[in-house]
């Protein structure tokens, strides 16, 4: 998963004092699917809409998203698991991307990556993401 442009530069505000107020990392987390590969600056996205779509709310707490482990990488430390499919998500189109976003809808895009599995999800499927299996890392 890469940061965004939003997010890469509140740490770099953060970290190097470029701000007054330090960034303040949201209460909950927003795991989301597309299948396109966003740009940096959060366009590009393909969300499925409808079919029993949402985004996944993840409280960002230590329980969820443990420690960091060298090399710069940080995992989800509890299932991430989406509502099961009540009909075909982007008909006849891959799910290609994992995102996480700072809000339900809309919001900021704060990282992207690829899936381990592209896959179709079609109705009655669940989309889960296994303990660890959902990596952010800095390179």
């Amino acid at each position: 998963m890469s940061f965004s442009n939003y997010l890469e530069l509140k740490l770099l505000d953060h970290v190097f004092g470029g701000v007054t107020t330090p960034y303040t990392p949201p209460a909950t987390l927003y795991v989301g699917l597309s299948s396109t590969t966003p740009a940096e600056d959060g366009t590009g996205i393909t969300e499925p809409s409808g079919g029993g779509y949402a985004r996944v709310a993840v409280t960002n707490n230590a329980t969820n998203w443990p420690a960091a482990t060298v090399p710069g990488t940080k995992s989800n430390g509890t299932v991430i698991t989406f509502a099961p499919a009540s009909a075909t998500w982007l008909a006849g189109v891959n799910l290609t991307r994992g995102l996480v976003f700072d809000a339900v809808t809309g919001g900021n895009l704060l990282g992207e990556g690829a899936l381990a599995l592209a896959q179709p999800v079609l109705s009655g499927n669940q989309v889960t993401f296994p303990i660890g299996t959902f990596v952010i890392t800095l390179d």
